[in-house]
């Protein structure tokens, strides 16, 4: 029988997004989050925004700034600061 494992997190800040995402008024869906990173030069659709959430992708120094910036809130409250 094979074995399953849930795979460990692949990123710190995943929960925090959705929760920052979810808490502007009005809330901004995962689209409109992937459309104000194309702005902003960051090439992450919302397939791959809804796999950050779900900590299922791993995340680049530039792609964490530009989330913060794109969500309006700083890189350490990405982090829970």
């Amino acid at each position: 029988m094979k074995k399953t494992r849930k795979p460990s997190a692949r990123n710190l800040i995943g929960p925090k997004v959705r929760q920052v995402r979810l808490r502007t008024d009005p809330p901004v869906s995962q689209e409109d989050l992937a459309g104000r990173l194309a702005v902003a030069g960051v090439a992450i659709d919302r397939s791959a925004i809804s796999r950050i959430e779900n900590q299922e992708r791993y995340l680049m120094d530039y792609e964490i700034a530009a989330l913060a910036k794109s969500l309006r809130v700083s890189v350490g409250e990405l982090f829970g600061e």
